[in-house]
């Protein structure tokens, strides 16, 4: 593992914990709705009309993968680098009796067969944890069956320019979109480096993976807000996410 992605595991260890400290919350989540977004369900809904067998790149602390379960998926496969929200995940899927399992790699190269998904789903903080996003890209085509897709719901590549101030929009003076790389300094923080790459970057990896772009829609609403925080780039003029959807032909 190199030392960067070493750095970058230890700080998700540590931003996981929060998947334990709010265990009993997070249960009644995934108990009583979905953390999935509409425009998500709006493009997942087709896929999963034929009860596929995901697996999650990135899985966090698992509540999609009940949600993906809830809304039609055979099963869900997790894959994390970080143990305590594997775990974490694992446990509440067990006590939910809802069909996913977990498996704590570094990717690319989760030990995972070849053409095992009917869908692959990632996102919502995923990306930035890949340095070679071409390299990501064709280990996720690996793990496609004939016809299946591949899924991101993302953070768009633009947000890191946002700052968080409520009376208007401003783009950082010490980011760059361009940019390879930058220190996270919110979450999960703990000198955690961003990895980042052009919209076109990313479709032109899914691209370079045999992949067919079907899907690409860009969105003002952020995935993931502070609680506390109102920043004017989230009301409507910026871009704060995107999806993407690619089938192996």
């Amino acid at each position: 593992m190199e030392p960067v992605t070493k750095r970058n595991r230890a700080a998700w260890e540590v931003a996981s914990e929060k998947h334990v400290r709010e265990y009993r919350d997070l249960l009644d989540q995934a108990r009583n709705g979905s953390s999935l977004f509409a425009c998500e369900l709006d493009l997942l809904r087709p896929m999963l009309m034929s009860s596929p067998d995901i697996v999650h790149l990135q899985s966090g602390h698992g509540l999609d993968d009940i949600a993906l379960v809830a809304a039609g998926a055979k099963s869900v496969l997790g894959v994390d680098f970080s143990e305590v929200a594997a775990t974490a995940a694992q446990r509440r899927a067990d006590e939910l009796r809802v069909p996913c399992r977990y498996v704590v790699a570094e990717l690319p190269g989760a030990p995972l067969c070849d053409e095992c998904a009917d869908l692959v789903y990632t996102g919502k903080g995923a990306l930035i944890w890949m340095p070679d996003l071409r390299a990501w890209a064709k280990d996720a085509a690996r793990l496609l069956r004939p016809g299946a897709s591949l899924f991101v719901y993302e953070a768009h590549p633009a947000v890191p320019l946002w700052t968080w101030d409520e009376d208007e929009p401003r783009i950082r003076p010490d980011r760059g979109y361009f940019e390879r790389s930058h220190v996270n300094d919110t979450f999960p923080a703990n000198g955690a480096v961003e990895w980042q790459a052009s919209l076109g970057e990313i479709i032109n990896a899914v691209i370079s993976a045999g992949l067919r772009i079907q899907h690409v829609a860009e969105y003002a609403e952020p995935f993931w807000r502070p609680d506390d925080v109102s920043a004017a780039a989230w009301r409507g003029r910026l871009p704060n996410s995107f999806s993407l959807v690619a089938r192996r032909e």
